[in-house]
């Protein structure tokens, strides 16, 4: 574990709840969970900390993780635009503007990078073959709807994502979204290869405050880890943050303390090291 130079102090208040992202974090890159993740994960409950779980992926892609690591708190998806039971029922949900959300794909189609939309618990998509399709049927574990036209969700949109391989394209594409959308949507990369437009008031920060006071559980007793630019706004709100070991530098700069990538246990080892020893009954 390293702790960066511009890290803020250790907090004082015991660790009461970990929140944790998925992708790139929880699981490793093949999206499996190893035994000694959910060994963690037990041994947190022993020691009184809560967890949860936080993602830019739909509560469907979400559900069965859930359900292996017990957890029984809310989870957060689409970056924190929906949460949910661990039953999937819908607690609070914001969607962008369907202005926003044609402004955003008509924007994507001029750049002629794939546009997907998740919206009524389905992922919609034009071309079955495209990019990265295959990679997300087996993240989130279920089957794209293919349609000619977005029209018929666009005002119950829950994220679009712009999907391409070329990182350099997706980064002009993402400064043009900002400077397009402005104020009226959240507009954020999940992967180098993904990037998510949401409604202007969900990212992980706001996630997390809303899952610690479904808690009960202070701020400054939650911990949070992750991997991604997305990850940051739950750093800023939290009481302790770890970022992964094969996380952007820019990242690794907004955490307290840095752990293993995922590809070497990194989940397990920050709740091993960095979350045990500071919970309310260290075990």
């Amino acid at each position: 574990m390293t702790i960066p130079a511009n890290a803020r102090e250790t907090p004082k208040p015991p660790i009461a709840m970990l929140v944790s992202d998925i992708d790139g974090t929880l699981v490793t890159p093949d999206k499996s969970l190893t035994p000694r993740a959910i060994e963690a994960v037990a041994r947190l409950a022993k020691a009184g900390v809560a967890f949860t779980l936080v993602s830019s992926r739909p509560p469907r892609g979400m559900a069965a993780l859930a359900r292996t690591l017990n957890v029984s708190l809310p989870l957060a998806a689409f970056n924190g635009a929906t949460l949910v039971s661990p039953q999937l029922r819908v607690i609070r949900a914001l969607h962008p503007s369907a202005r926003a959300a044609r402004a955003m794909l008509t924007l994507l189609a001029a750049e002629q990078v794939q546009a997907w939309i998740f919206a009524d618990n389905a992922w919609f998509l034009r071309d079955p073959d495209g990019a990265r399709v295959a990679h997300e049927r087996h993240t989130v574990g279920f089957e794209p709807t293919v349609v000619d036209s977005f029209e018929p969700v666009i005002d119950r949109v829950d994220k679009i994502v712009g999907v391409c391989d070329d990182a350099a394209l997706l980064d002009a594409v993402e400064a043009k979204a900002r400077d397009l959308l402005g104020a009226s949507a959240a507009v954020i990369r999940s992967q180098s290869y993904y990037l998510d437009v949401t409604h202007p008031l969900a990212d992980k920060g706001a996630a997390v405050r809303d899952l610690s006071r479904e808690a009960g559980v202070d701020l400054a007793r939650t911990a949070v880890i992750g991997d991604m630019t997305n990850d940051i706004a739950m750093f800023k709100v939290a009481g302790f943050a770890v970022a992964m070991g094969q996380a952007p530098d820019a990242v690794k700069a907004e955490a307290d303390a840095v752990t293993a990538p995922n590809t070497d246990d990194g989940f397990a080892k920050a709740v091993e090291d960095l979350i045990l020893p500071r919970a309310q009954r260290p075990v």
